[in-house]
């Protein structure tokens, strides 16, 4: 694990964050709902220790879509880069931040495969060894 802040941000530049803790866990999400926002597989994510997860630019320029009993999904509105996901009844301290988003090593790999029972049929689910579970565990 990383013991410098991590930074990142959206595709242009104008959301920036910086994260004051290692990260808790990382995840490949293949529900229907990552493919569709995403346009991939699968969504690979990190979890963040609460309160550690800094706004640093743009904060205002954050936009969300919750999806009835899902969670909240949140994007660059300049951009529409996907920034992370939160659970919408507790978004302090269940945030999920996109891997994709970092600036350089977050210092931690998926874990896991969960809703692979919504994988696309398109792209098999490589054999890396990962736990798989059809759902969220």
């Amino acid at each position: 694990m990383h013991s410098k802040e991590l930074t990142g941000g959206c595709a242009c530049g104008a959301v920036r964050y910086a994260i004051s803790e290692p990260l808790l866990e990382a995840l490949y999400c293949h529900c229907t709902r990552c493919q569709r926002r995403t346009g991939t597989a699968a969504a690979p994510t990190a979890r963040v220790k609460p309160g550690s997860l800094t706004w640093t630019k743009g904060a205002d320029n954050i936009g969300k879509w919750t999806p009835q009993g899902g969670f909240s999904k949140a994007f660059c509105k300049s951009c529409g880069g996907q920034l992370y996901s939160c659970d919408p009844n507790d978004p302090e301290n269940t945030i999920g931040v996109r891997l994709g988003t970092f600036d350089g090593d977050p210092g931690i790999r998926p874990q896991k495969r969960i809703h692979v029972g919504s994988a696309a049929v398109w792209e098999p689910i490589p054999d890396d060894g990962l736990p798989r579970f059809e759902a969220a565990p």
